[in-house]
């Protein structure tokens, strides 16, 4: 890989430079050339810089997707920051504890989204780093987007060109929170080079190609939104087409109306967009290319895209935070191998299935998913601990997942020994979700399992015990719940106990909670 394009700045350079007034992005009516978009990030550069942000700070982007959440997060990366993304659904109590993990300098969010008060969310939360927040819409309380911007040099800031040049391959492009077994989110530290390379291949792998139009509904705050999505654009000189909330009526329309060619997301988007379809027919014949995965994806969903929604191609993969995407499927891949794998590693990647013993299982075996190469994270902020029980000394990072690989190296995941379960195509961990549940006055312990759900693959089922003398309904306690945690990580459904399952060892039983709710369900 070259150097000069070995980091998400130089990769936004070349791309002005190669496709300069090819169309970069569309978004509400508004269009930007890759020249534009190239020239707004350096403006934000350049305002980061005279507000003092220098190489190595924390920038925070708490914001739903929108072209100014693309020129922010490059305009801080040329100026030598990290960024950190935010979930927009997170509450105010989950986005202080990540600032306050991450040291962010500088939060840019929303002033309003979906009714939310951003700003106001933060009002009692102790913000030690926190410098600045700005908000993209408005101005005054805190400061506009427009107005920071107006306060640096502007694009052709000598000071940008040095900031930018000292910025390099292993310099950290950005860190973003995941939740782990033991409730506490972890900041994944990704380089700019690893990052830039290992989604180089995956844009070449899934066909992305110059001239696409991409409608990106996964969340720019994950990586399926950035790095396999805008980032992956600029790569190949597609087209950005971001979604801030979907809808499948209105991402029909924009189909239609934009001739997209390009679109991932979790399998709950393409029912949602199959039952829209059936509803109100619109010509959806522009779509080439779907990548799905996050969750489940039965046989008869990838040929109902196939043949309903006139998808050419579609695609299943795995990943995680801590190594962007791992296995991906291949164009010409039969809709059962699609349906029933997540593809094969990408390459500079290598992945085998190992037992309790360390040791590589059969092939056809079960065994922990271990992944090495470029791609994987350099580690866990501020967490050396955590770091060294996820990679081993040899380089391979423990996924905690197990599957199963084929003769050709074909990947299917059979269970989580992390117990996690996806809603939607957001992960969910139990543990943290059991934490924030324990905090109610009315619970003494709560186990959280993942059971089925025909819309979103998966969602959470709570088994909650009372504390002595205490009482909470359903309904209240998941009326707390959403006050309190991101909708998603919300359980749809709780069950009261007098105690919970163990083992020997003290551990909860999940398989028999699991198989209660199936039983009941």
């Amino acid at each position: 890989m070259s150097t000069a394009v070995a980091t998400i700045p130089a990769v936004a350079a070349s791309a002005a430079e190669r496709f300069a007034d090819e169309a970069a992005l569309l978004d509400n009516g508004e269009a930007w050339t890759f020249g534009q978009l190239y020239r707004e990030a350096r403006r934000a550069a350049s305002a980061f810089l005279a507000d003092g942000i220098r190489r190595g700070d924390v920038v925070a982007i708490w914001a739903p997707n929108r072209r100014e959440w693309i020129a922010a997060a490059i305009g801080a990366q040329m100026a030598g920051a990290v960024i950190t993304p935010l979930n927009t659904r997170l509450k105010g109590r989950e986005a202080a504890d990540i600032l306050r993990r991450s040291h962010a300098r500088l939060l840019i969010s929303p002033g309003t989204f979906l009714g939310i008060d951003f700003p106001a969310l933060l009002k009692q939360e102790a913000l030690p780093d926190l410098r600045s927040h700005l908000v993209f819409d408005g101005g005054g309380r805190p400061a506009g987007w427009e107005s920071f911007l107006a306060s640096g040099r502007g694009p052709e800031d000598s000071l940008v060109d040095e900031a930018m040049a000292a910025v390099g391959a292993d310099d950290l492009s950005d860190v973003i929170y995941t939740s782990g077994t033991t409730g506490t989110p972890k900041g994944v530290l990704n380089t700019h080079g690893s990052t830039v390379g290992l989604f180089r291949d995956w844009a070449t792998t899934v066909g992305l190609r110059r001239g696409d139009r991409y409608a990106i509904v996964n969340p720019f705050f994950h990586t399926f939104g950035y790095k396999a999505g805008w980032l992956a654009c600029l790569l190949v000189g597609a087209t950005i087409l971001p979604i801030a909330v979907f809808d499948a009526q209105q991402t029909a329309a924009l189909i239609e109306q934009q001739g997209v060619t390009f679109l991932p997301g979790p399998p709950t988007i393409f029912q949602s967009l199959l039952a829209e379809q059936a509803r109100h027919p619109r010509g959806l014949s522009s779509l080439r290319v779907a990548v799905t995965g996050a969750a489940t994806v039965a046989p008869i969903l990838v040929q109902r895209m196939k043949q309903e929604l006139h998808i050419e191609t579609v695609l299943t993969g795995y990943g995680m935070t801590e190594c962007g995407t791992i296995t991906l499927c291949r164009a010409g891949d039969s809709s059962e191998r699609v349906a029933n794998t997540c593809g094969r590693a990408l390459p500079g990647l290598a992945v085998k299935c190992v037992g309790a013993d360390g040791l590589k299982v059969p092939g056809g075996e079960p065994g922990e998913i271990l992944v090495r190469g470029y791609g994987i994270m350099k580690g866990y902020l501020d967490d050396p601990v955590a770091t060294a029980e996820a990679i081993d000394a040899e380089g391979w990072l423990h996924t905690g997942d197990i599957g199963v690989l084929d003769p050709e190296g074909y990947l299917r995941i059979t269970d989580r020994k992390k117990d996690i379960f996806i809603t939607g195509g957001f992960n969910c961990y139990p543990a943290e979700i059991e934490k924030r549940l324990c905090e109610h006055p009315a619970v003494e312990a709560v186990a959280v399992v993942g059971i089925p759900d025909e819309r979103l693959g998966e969602v959470g089922k709570a088994f909650v015990v009372l504390r002595p003398g205490r009482e909470v309904d359903a309904a209240a306690l998941m009326e707390w719940a959403r006050e309190n945690m991101a909708n998603y990580k919300v359980p749809r459904s709780i069950e009261f106990c007098r105690e919970l399952p163990r083992n020997a060892a003290g551990k909860v039983l999940r398989s028999q909670l699991r198989s209660r709710s199936v039983e009941t369900g």
